[in-house]
């Protein structure tokens, strides 16, 4: 069954979380990841509104998880942390 990162972002720094992005790239498509939508338009109807959406596809749940776990990901994810406020889910979609 696929599964779904779900991400909202308010980006803080933006040269540093351009440097997340540019990584984190490579490592989510190494994993199978498939970018849905990216930081596109956008109507917040409820929460917290963060200007950064993403939607990104997996094979499944474990790849999507082995993904955020993996070496190249934290690499990434080392320029996010304190360039941005994020919320990050996995969801698995129906089969």
């Amino acid at each position: 069954m696929p599964a779904y990162w779900i991400a909202h972002v308010e980006v803080t720094d933006p040269e540093s979380y351009g440097k997340y992005a540019k990584l984190a790239t490579g490592a989510i498509e190494g994993h199978g990841g498939r970018f849905l939508a990216r930081s596109g338009r956008y109507v917040q109807l409820e929460g917290h509104d963060r200007a950064r959406n993403v939607l990104v596809e997996f094979p499944s749940l474990e790849a999507a998880e082995t993904c955020y776990r993996s070496a190249a990901y934290q690499e990434a994810l080392a320029f996010a942390k304190g360039a941005a406020r994020r919320d990050l889910v996995i969801v698995e979609g129906l089969g």
